[in-house]
C-alpha cells in the first residue's frame, strides 16, 4: 500500500498571499507575476499598457491574476490600484515596485535635457514612493507585509547608464532603507533587488542603438547569463516568508560586478594571464 501513495508536492511559497506588481504587463514584471501565481499568490498587475496587461492576466488565468490601469506618477492611480486589490482580495501582502523607464542615454551632462531627467525621476522615484506609501497604508493595520523595489546595479555604481537613471536607482535604495527603518515597527519588510544589465523591452532599444557599449558586458561569474526569471526568483525570495528577517537590504544580482575591478587586483584576468 505504501508504494501506491503519492508524496505531496512542495508547498507553494506564496500560498494565500496577495501581490500587486506595477509595470507587470511585460518584462521583469510579467515574469514575476507568472512566477508568483505559480507559487499560489493572487496577483494584481498595475500598468499603463492596458491591452498587454489584460492579455497577460487572461493567459495566467483570471482566477489568479487581474489588471488595473495605473500610472505610477499619479497618486490617485496608485491609491485606486491598492483599493482595487483590497476590494477584490481583502488584503495586500506584497507590493512590487517594478515600473521604471530608462530615459535617454547621453554621453555628456551638457546634452542632458531637464525634461527627460524629471520624467525618469518621476516614474522611477516618485512612482516608488507612491507605491510604497499606499502599500504601507494597507499593510500597517495588518501588522505585516513585504515591499520590494526593482533597482539596478546603477544603484551602487556610476558610469554604467544615464545620469537620470543612475540617480533614480540610488534614490530608491535610500528610500528603501528609510522606509524599512520606519515600518519595521509594524512587521513590514522593505527591500530592493538590483540586477545587472538584462535584456527587457525597456533595454533592448538602448542596446540596439549602442551595440558597441553592450557587446561585451563584464561579469565575474562565468558561464551564466542573467535572465528575467532570475530577477523574479530573487523577488520571490524577498516577498516570501523565507526572508522574514531581511529588511532594508539591496540584493545585487550582478555576478560579482559591483565588487570587482576586472582590470586590477590579485584575481584580475590580466594578472592571471602573466
Amino acid at each position: 500500500m505504501a508504494s501506491d501513495m503519492i508524496a505531496p508536492g512542495p508547498v507553494p511559497r506564496l500560498a494565500q498571499k496577495v501581490a500587486l506588481i506595477t509595470g507587470g504587463s511585460r518584462g521583469i514584471g510579467e515574469t514575476t507575476a507568472r512566477l508568483f501565481t505559480k507559487h499560489g499568490a493572487k496577483v494584481v498587475i498595475a500598468d499603463i499598457l492596458d491591452d498587454l496587461g489584460e492579455m497577460v492576466c487572461e493567459n495566467i488565468g483570471v482566477e489568479s491574476a487581474s489588471f488595473v490601469h495605473c500610472d505610477v506618477c499619479i497618486e490617485s492611480d496608485i491609491e485606486r490600484a491598492i483599493n482595487f486589490t483590497i476590494e477584490k482580495h481583502g488584503k495586500l501582502d506584497i507590493m512590487i515596485n517594478n515600473a521604471a523607464v530608462a530615459g535617454d542615454l547621453k554621453f555628456s551632462i551638457l546634452d542632458n535635457d531637464v525634461a527627460d531627467f524629471e520624467r525618469v525621476m518621476s516614474v522611477n522615484v516618485t512612482g516608488v514612493f507612491l507605491g510604497t506609501k499606499h502599500a504601507a497604508r494597507a499593510m500597517i493595520p495588518a501588522l505585516g507585509g513585504s515591499i520590494v523595489t526593482i533597482g539596478s546595479i546603477a544603484s551602487t555604481t556610476g558610469g554604467n547608464t544615464s545620469h537620470a537613471y543612475t540617480s533614480s536607482k540610488h534614490a530608491v535604495v535610500g528610500l528603501t532603507k528609510n522606509v524599512a527603518a520606519e515600518l519595521g515597527e509594524f512587521g513590514i519588510r522593505v527591500n530592493c533587488v538590483s540586477p545587472h544589465l538584462i535584456l527587457t523591452p525597456a533595454t533592448v532599444p538602448i542596446v540596439e542603438k549602442y551595440p558597441d557599449l553592450y557587446t561585451d558586458v563584464y561579469s565575474n561569474l562565468k558561464g551564466i547569463v542573467l535572465q528575467q526569471e532570475d530577477v523574479a526568483e530573487a523577488t520571490l525570495f524577498l516577498a516570501s516568508d523565507e526572508s522574514k528577517y531581511i529588511s532594508g537590504h539591496n540584493l545585487a544580482l550582478d555576478g560579482g560586478f559591483t565588487v570587482i575591478n576586472p582590470s586590477f587586483g590579485l584575481f584580475s584576468s590580466r594578472f592571471r594571464a602573466k
